[in-house]
């Protein structure tokens, strides 16, 4: 396994959406998600993640070391029985069976944890859940990732519009002579801009996962691609514009996180017409407020 990385980070990251859903609310219909008291768009860090590990996947598919954990239409169970391969314990084995051969290897558990970390990314970056291997007798418990982020919430008050369609082909065979076409909806954002603040943790890196410079590196291209592969008609033309990094200096940090993300100000430029368009809004950096020990790079 490589070094783990041996600085903090915090980071901002800048999205937006034009003409689609970008996080649907299956509580609300597949509604746009929204904030109720405020208006303000919500997307959860569950979906950015997602689209990070489909980016990985799609980019480092069949290397070493880049395998994802948490896959669509893929079981959990599956990814855990490559684990138990890796110590030898046979397919059929029962959990009492297991339990016997565990007094006998103690460090079974870790042995199966650092396997996991050192094979799949996402679990060296987000951390996993894994009680549930396939035989109970067994598990590497809970992995606490060293890369965490935050709900998206959007820069105004979004409008979640709703758009009747029609479609020329009907459902059943029964209905042709009653009807030439068929109604449906979808639920769209005319626009908005959306804003997420992360944070990488070198002590949890270097304690636990693994996580290293070359996992920070495809971390970072994955967050600025990770709308460039997953386009389809309900997400409409969705884009990072901005991505913001706070490196520290050291591997506990130099200064408090909320300090660092109060240094970047997202305003509208015109308040009196809806935006439309990321050109809309300033993005600036107070770069005389950021603490020493901490430097700051921007990537679009």
């Amino acid at each position: 396994m490589a070094e783990a990385i041996k600085n903090r980070y915090e980071f901002v990251i800048l999205f937006d959406v034009e003409n689609g859903n970008p996080n649907g609310d299956p509580d609300a219909g597949n509604m746009p998600r929204i904030d109720p008291e405020t208006g303000h768009g919500i997307v959860t860090d569950v979906c950015l993640k997602r689209k990070i590990r489909n980016y990985v996947q799609t980019v480092r598919v069949g290397e070493k070391g880049y395998k994802i954990y948490i896959q669509e239409k893929v079981p959990l169970n599956v990814c855990d029985r490559r684990a138990y391969d890796y110590v030898g314990i046979p397919k059929d084995a029962d959990e009492k069976a297991i339990k016997a051969e565990k007094k006998n290897h103690p460090d079974w558990d870790t042995k199966i944890r650092d396997f996991m970390c050192s094979n799949f990314f996402d679990i060296r970056t987000f951390g996993a859940v894994m009680v549930t291997f396939v035989k109970a007798a067994l598990n590497c418990g809970q992995v606490r990732g060293p890369v965490q982020i935050g709900f998206a919430r959007s820069i105004d008050p979004i409008v979640q519009q709703e758009v009747t369609i029609t479609r020329v082909a009907i459902t059943k065979e029964e209905d042709k002579e009653k009807k030439d076409t068929e109604m449906g909806r979808k639920h769209i954002v005319p626009y908005a801009l959306y804003r997420a603040e992360g944070y990488v943790s070198a002590n949890l890196a270097q304690k636990t996962t693994g996580f290293s410079e070359d996992d920070l590196k495809l971390l970072w291209e994955a967050i600025l691609n990770m709308f460039e592969h997953d386009h389809s008609a309900a997400r409409g033309k969705m884009a990072v514009r901005d991505l913001i990094i706070f490196k520290h200096d050291s591997v506990l940090g130099n200064a408090p996180s909320h300090k660092l993300f109060d240094t970047v100000t997202v305003s509208r430029k015109n308040n009196t017409l809806p935006a439309r368009k990321y050109d809309d809004y300033d993005v600036s950096i107070d770069a005389e407020a950021i603490p020493s020990g901490v430097t700051c790079k921007r990537m679009q």
